[in-house]
Formats: structure tokens, C-alpha cells, sequence
């Protein structure tokens, strides 16, 4: 075995990180290459996509500058429609609390009306069943004591005609 000395161990560290360096460039180069590789990659999309995308912000561009004025004034316009529309709705409702204020005046109206009729035809039904039951039941009794008369004057026993006439009435029973 040969003679481990200070400089043999010195010349062998030396050599393994001169190898360990050499590797590590290595390992470096090859990232870089990927890396180029995957730049121009990448640059290529992005010249794709902007070839691409271009004219559409282009057209899009165009498009605002035409639409800008006729929507400023679409917004002026429906600004305008609004305000007019609050008008006419303020409108419509003093129309409708006038409407509905008559309408109650006029229901009040209608109300006492026909609290009015209904009492004058209460007083006239009154006054009429007055008028036409009174002498009805004055008749009825003055027919009832002929009738009266003329069954006793026909029966020869006006006690006979009474107990029968109770009987036929059917309350007979009933009295105690």
C-alpha cells in the first residue's frame, strides 16, 4: 500500500472537487440549453398569440370608440326618460287621491241616501201596518163575536157548545 502523505491526500480532494466541478458544469449546460430551448418555445406561443389576439383588441378599439358616444347618450336619453316618468307617476297618484277622495264623498253621499229611504220605508211600513192590521183585527173581533153570537143562537145549551169547543181545540188535556 502506498504512503498516505499530506500531499497525496491534498492531491486527491483536489482532484474529486476539480471532478465534482467539471459535473456540475456539465449539469449547468444542459439547463441552459433546456431552458433556451423552452424560452424560444415560449416566445413563439406568445408571438402566436399575439398575431392573434392583435386584431381582436384592435376591432374591440374600434368598436368602443364608435359605441362611447351612442351610449352616453342611450344613458342621457334613459336619464331623461326617468325623470319624466317620475313626473307623470307623481301625476297619476294626485289623480288617484282625487278619485278616491270623491269616491268617498260620494259613497257618504250614497251611504246617508239610503239610510234615508230605508228609514222612510220603515216609518211608511209601520204607519201602513197601523192603518190596515188595526181595523183587520177590530174586523176580525167583530166577526169573531157575530160567529159568537151565531153559535149560541143555534145551540139550545150554551154550556154544552163551550165544552165542546175547548175540546176541539185540543188544549183540553193541557189544563189542570
Amino acid at each position: 500500500m502506498p504512503k498516505l502523505d499530506n500531499q497525496t491526500i491534498q492531491l486527491a480532494l483536489v482532484a474529486a472537487v476539480a471532478l465534482a466541478m467539471l459535473l456540475q458544469v456539465i449539469i449547468l449546460f444542459a439547463v441552459f440549453i433546456v431552458l433556451r430551448k423552452t424560452a424560444r418555445s415560449i416566445r413563439e406561443d406568445i408571438e402566436t398569440l399575439r398575431s392573434s389576439v392583435t386584431p381582436i383588441i384592435l376591432n374591440t378599439r374600434e368598436l368602443l370608440t364608435r359605441l362611447i358616444p351612442k351610449i352616453e347618450e342611450t344613458t342621457s336619453d334613459l336619464a331623461v326618460l326617468a325623470h319624466n316618468l317620475r313626473l307623470q307617476v307623481v301625476d297619476v297618484q294626485t289623480a288617484a287621491d282625487e278619485i278616491i277622495d270623491r269616491v268617498r264623498r260620494q259613497a257618504g253621499r250614497i251611504d246617508s241616501m239610503l239610510s234615508n229611504l230605508l228609514d222612510a220605508v220603515e216609518r211608511a211600513s209601520a204607519f201602513m201596518a197601523d192603518t190596515v192590521a188595526k181595523p183587520l183585527r177590530q174586523l176580525s173581533a167583530v166577526l169573531a163575536s157575530a160567529k159568537a153570537v151565531i153559535e149560541s143562537l143555534r145551540t139550545v145549551d150554551p154550556a154544552a157548545a163551550r165544552s165542546r169547543q175547548n175540546r176541539a181545540s185540543g188544549d183540553g188535556d193541557m189544563f189542570i
